[in-house]
């Protein structure tokens, strides 16, 4: 098995002529009408799991990942090996897995991406401004504007 690399999960129909296909989780003869191919090997739908959370990794989309005799979902792939930071906004660590806002280098929780002067939350489409590493909103940027780090960005 490979180390640390994606690969992708096919959904193929079962040839009814030809070689009969064994499963590399259960090495029981494949006679469902569907199977799955990863790895270079054939799978039945409910023998290709992730090692950590048990899901059936043809159900969850369609990329697995290896790593140390492990084949893991994409989320579980990165609790255990992924990069985790700190939020610019309130410096709890944000899990690999989570969905982020970056501003520049910063990065932030979903929650905790809005003016942090008057708590307003963006939406698609608004302006922001990055102040002093600090996110405000249009108002508190011109109600404050002074010089400085500055840099108007819309979402």
């Amino acid at each position: 098995m490979v180390f640390d690399k994606e690969e992708s999960v096919s959904l193929v129909p079962l040839q009814s002529k030809g070689k009969p296909r064994v499963c590399a989780g259960c090495n029981r003869r494949i006679m469902d009408r569907f199977m799955l191919e990863a790895l270079d090997r054939y799978w039945h739908e409910d023998c290709l799991k992730c090692a950590c959370c048990d899901c059936r990794l043809g159900d969850v989309g369609s990329t697995l990942y290896t790593r140390a005799n492990l084949i893991l979902c994409h989320k579980d792939y990165l609790r255990l090996f992924g990069m985790t930071g700190n939020c610019a906004a309130c410096s709890k660590v944000i899990p690999a897995f989570e969905m982020v806002m970056r501003a520049r280098e910063n990065v932030y929780h979903l929650d905790c991406f809005a003016c942090q002067l008057c708590s307003q939350r963006f939406c698609v489409g608004d302006k922001f401004f990055l102040k002093n590493n600090m996110i405000l909103c249009q108002l508190d940027y011109e109600g404050g504007h002074q010089n400085g780090n500055s840099a108007d960005q819309a979402l």
